[in-house]
Order: C-alpha cells, then sequence, then structure tokens
C-alpha cells in the first residue's frame, strides 16, 4: 500500500476520497445503480475517452444536409429575386388610377427627378467627425487592451481581481449620487420627478449594491478559488494566441455571407405589381403588391440568418474546445503542431453536422425564450402563465448549459451529437455543481473586470474629448459609444477565455477519469472544486474501492 510503484501513479494527486469521474468499478454495480435501467448505457465506452487525432467519420449527415439544403434555397430563390425584379417599384409615385382602363398607368408628369441630399450638414460634420475618429482609435486600442488583460490575468489574476472589486461599488454608487445631484439641480428633472422618487430610488440603488457587497463577502473562499481558475485559463489562451486571429475572421466570414442575403431580401421587396386597390370611402388608388411568395421567402431567409449565426457562434466554442483540448493532451516535453488547423477541419468536415445540430438547438432556445419574453412584455397574468414561464425558462436554461459542455465533448472526440450528449450527462451527473461553480462565478468576475475597464476607459475618453474638441454635451454621447464599442470586443474575450475555462475543466475531468495527469498546474487547482452534492457515499466507497 505504501510501496514506491503505488507512490508514483498519477491518481496519488488526489486523496482517498477523490476517484476517477468516470471510471467504471471492478464489481457489478448493485441493483440500485442508475445504470442497472438503463441497458443502452455502457459505462466502458467512457474509459478511453482522450483526443481524437485520427481522422473522423463524419456525423450528424442529416443536420448538416438540411443546413446545407437551407442555405442553396435561400440563395437560389435569392437570385430569382433579382433576375425577377419589377422595375416600376421605383416610380410608384409616378401611376394614377385611369377609371377608362380600371387601372393603374403612369404618367410623366408626376415622374419626380433626383434630390439632392447631403446628410453631412455643416452643422453634424465636426460631432460625426469627432465620433468616427473616436470610435475607430477605440477599436485599434481594444487589441493590445485585450492582450495586455490576457496577460495580467494570467500572472497577476488575483491582484486584477481583488484591485476591480472594490470599482464594483464605487462605479454604480458614483452614478447614482450624480444622477441624484444632478436631477435635483436640473430644474426640468426636479419638476418631473419630485424628491420623494428621488430619494427612493436612491436608496433602492444603494440597497442593491449593499446586497452585493454581502455577496461578495459571503463568497469571498469561493472568489480564491475562481481567481486560481482564471489564472490556469488565462494560461492556457495565452498559449493559443492564434484563436484571436482566427475567431474574428470566422466573424467576418459570416457577416460576408450575410451581405448577399441582405441584398436578396432587399431585392424580394421589389417582385410585385402595382396595381388598383379602393379605399373605404370608395377612392382607388395605385398601391404597391407583392408576390404571394415574397413574405415565405423572408422567413426563410431570416431563418436561415439565425441558424446561420448559431452555427457560426458554435463553431467558434468548436475550434476553441478542440484547439485547448489539443494543447492539455499533449507532453510537457512537446509542442502541439496545427492544433488550429485541425480543430477548424473538423468543425468544418466531419463534425459540421454535429455543430448545425448544435446551433439548431441554440436557435429554438432563443425563438422560444423570446417568444416567452414577450408574452410576459405583454403582460399575461395568472399563477398558471407564471408557473409556465418558470418551467420553460429552467428548461430552456438547462438546454443551454447541457449543449455547451456536449459540443466541447464534440469537438473532443469526434462523436454524434446524442453520443456526446450522453458522455456529458454521464459525466455532469456527478459533478453538477462544480461545474456551476466553474460556470457562473468566473464568467461575473471577468465582466465586472471588462465593465470596470471600459468605464474607465470612458472617462479617460470624455476628459479628452472635452479637452481637445468642440462638442460640448456630444462629448458624453460620443464617449458612452466608445464604451459599448469597447465593452463589446472586451466581452467576446471574455467568452473566449469562458469557452477556454470550460474545455479546461472537462479535459481534468477526463484526466480523472484515465487516472492520468496531463497538466500538474490545472489538477492542483482543480482538484479544489467542491463535489457535487447528488455524490452519493455508497457510490463514492464502490468507485474508491475499485480503483
Amino acid at each position: 500500500m505504501g510501496s514506491p510503484e503505488e507512490s508514483s501513479k498519477p491518481i496519488s494527486l488526489y486523496d482517498s476520497s477523490s476517484t476517477p469521474l468516470l471510471s467504471k468499478p471492478d464489481d457489478p454495480p448493485p441493483p440500485s445503480s442508475p445504470y442497472s435501467d438503463q441497458p443502452d448505457s455502457d459505462p466502458t465506452q467512457y474509459l478511453q475517452i482522450s483526443y481524437n487525432h485520427d481522422p473522423r467519420p463524419f456525423k450528424d449527415l442529416p443536420f448538416l444536409i438540411l443546413f446545407v439544403l437551407l442555405v442553396l434555397a435561400t440563395f437560389g430563390v435569392g437570385i430569382f429575386a433579382v433576375f425577377h425584379r419589377n422595375t416600376d417599384y421605383s416610380s410608384l409615385s409616378s401611376y394614377e388610377y385611369d377609371s377608362d382602363s380600371t387601372s393603374c398607368v403612369k404618367n410623366a408628369s408626376l415622374t419626380h427627378g433626383p434630390t439632392n441630399w447631403d446628410p453631412l450638414t455643416s452643422s453634424s460634420s465636426s460631432f460625426l467627425k469627432g465620433l468616427t475618429w473616436t470610435l475607430v482609435i477605440t477599436l485599434i486600442l481594444s487589441l493590445p487592451i485585450c492582450f495586455g488583460l490576457l496577460w495580467l490575468l494570467k500572472n497577476y489574476a488575483k491582484q486584477v481581481v481583488y484591485a476591480s472589486l472594490p470599482f464594483f461599488i464605487l462605479f454604480p454608487i458614483f452614478f447614482d449620487v450624480y444622477w441624484f445631484v444632478a436631477c435635483t439641480i436640473s430644474s426640468s428633472c426636479s419638476e418631473s420627478f419630485p424628491l420623494v422618487y428621488r430619494i427612493l430610488v436612491l436608496a433602492f440603488i444603494l440597497l442593491v449594491i449593499g446586497v452585493i457587497l454581502w455577496i461578495f463577502v459571503a463568497n469571498r473562499h469561493r472568489i480564491e478559488l475562481t481567481i486560481q481558475i482564471i489564472g490556469v485559463a488565462s494560461d492556457a489562451l495565452s498559449r493559443n494566441l492564434g484563436l484571436f486571429g482566427v475567431l474574428p475572421l470566422l466573424a467576418f466570414g459570416l457577416v460576408v455571407y450575410y451581405a448577399p442575403i441582405v441584398v436578396f431580401l432587399v431585392f424580394a421587396r421589389l417582385n410585385g405589381k402595382i396595381a388598383a386597390e379602393e379605399s373605404d370611402d370608395e377612392v382607388y388608388s395605385c398601391v404597391w403588391k407583392q408576390d404571394s411568395w415574397v413574405p415565405a421567402y423572408y422567413a426563410l431567409a431570416i431563418l436561415t440568418m439565425l441558424w446561420s449565426l448559431t452555427v457560426m457562434v458554435e463553431s467558434q466554442v468548436y475550434v476553441i474546445s478542440g484547439t485547448v483540448a489539443q494543447w492539455y493532451f499533449t507532453k510537457e516535453d512537446s509542442t502541439p503542431k496545427r492544433i488550429i488547423r485541425s480543430s477548424l477541419r473538423n468543425a468544418f468536415g466531419p463534425s459540421f453536422g454535429t455543430v448545425c445540430l448544435s446551433g439548431l438547438l441554440i436557435c429554438v432556445v432563443r425563438m422560444v425564450r423570446t417568444i416567452v419574453d414577450g408574452a410576459r412584455k405583454e403582460g399575461s397574468g395568472g399563477i398558471l402563465n407564471l408557473m409556465l414561464r418558470c418551467c420553460v425558462n429552467a428548461l430552456l436554461s438547462a438546454i443551454d448549459f447541457l449543449n455547451k459542455f456536449t459540443i466541447i465533448f464534440a469537438a473532443i472526440t469526434g462523436e454524434s451529437y446524442c453520443s456526446s450528449a450522453r458522455m456529458t450527462y454521464e459525466l455532469l451527473k456527478r459533478n453538477l455543481l462544480s461545474a456551476v461553480f466553474v460556470e457562473t462565478i468566473s464568467t461575473r468576475l471577468l465582466v465586472g473586470i471588462i465593465f470596470v475597464l471600459s468605464a474607465l476607459y470612458a472617462i479617460v475618453a470624455c476628459a479628452i474629448l472635452k479637452a481637445v474638441s468642440n462638442l460640448g454635451v456630444g462629448a458624453y454621447f460620443v464617449a458612452a459609444l466608445a464604451w459599448v464599442l469597447l465593452i463589446l470586443v472586451l466581452g467576446f474575450f471574455v467568452l473566449v477565455l469562458d469557452n477556454v475555462i470550460d474545455t479546461v475543466y472537462v479535459c481534468y475531468a477526463i484526466d480523472r477519469d484515465r487516472g492520468e495527469v496531463c497538466k500538474q498546474d490545472v489538477h492542483e487547482v482543480y482538484v479544489n472544486l467542491p463535489i457535487s452534492r447528488n455524490h452519493r457515499p455508497s457510490t463514492m466507497i464502490t468507485r474508491t474501492l475499485g480503483v
């Protein structure tokens, strides 16, 4: 038991109560085991989970074919709409109703010549110039800001987090007090907003800030672990900096892909004819009547664009997961080569059907959530409707959560979506609390950090604009737009880092399942994750004895 051979095993990193997450016990499971009533679930299929470097077969082909057919139909009907358009649409105002022929005829005297309109008037040119230069400079500076933030999180994650935490409280207090004072000084605001209501709003916001402060204090032990997780993920991302070049190119490719569809939608509305229409007071007028297929094409094109958007998002997650997983399972004394290219080839090759299915599920979830939110805004009351919305939101959140880890498994193993989901379920069933821990706290901390950085940048930009330009009040608007642009770019950075955190978590789970330690620094951090509340002691004892 204490021999040198046993002490040198990788599994000795954990204590006696820690066991591989997905390993199969030597003894058959008891009748009460969840495996006993699932004859199709064979735990042995999880024993050899690792990154699949071999050529992968095509998976989920029906969804790939469906997506390709939808895209071809959108482009095919769009090209038809371009060549079948009615050029009379632009001269609709030149037509008038002819009672003799009971139709609309063109009247040359009603033809209007082109109007010269210059949107850049002298009053707005200086504002647009200042806005353009500010946004361009912000976009240029966003790249070094992202790399600088990554370097800081890699080497000084604890200092960055604890330096940002006070601003989570100070910024809301500052803006709350500033609004209260500004509204009190302004006569129009003070008249429309009485003092009592202003005090109530001030007190309510301060109460919310106090609750946030209490949450930070109550979860300070979790913040320490989250800081270490962010540092490990930042190190993993810094070793795969090529992702910062590939992921924006994928987004740019989506924009290029969208361009012809938008053109097709513009030309589709030109398919129709000018016809006479009788109004309620029995007066005829000439109106434009679209062809009956145009609304259906709009629905088809919008559905294609939405599905394509979610497919691109899932493709980015797939590429990130595949790249980080290849780096993770590479030995320390070797350097991985062409790992991003390999992930791209798998994402848009054998696994593209899986990516399409994942994107379709996310698209459906977003549409259902939009419908539910719309019903809530319309004021649909009743306890039954409230319970139904809660159940639907809980189900959609569960699908979102499971889908994220499913696409990571697909990127690692190359399995189909259903197989990857089954593997994901077997993993999360034992480590649900740990996964939620990784998922939520790190994301909130990162979002808070980029909010602080963006707010500081906006304040500096506003001060510079007030000093070097004569925009006046417009400087606040320009600074606000610069803040929005920077927070969007940094938000994309947080999404990438968040996906890296999830991928490293899954790789760590696979490591434990195999009884190996591919990255020692990762295990030293992730081993401190809390054990799942659903982890039954009897199962733990059985699996420990079976190791």
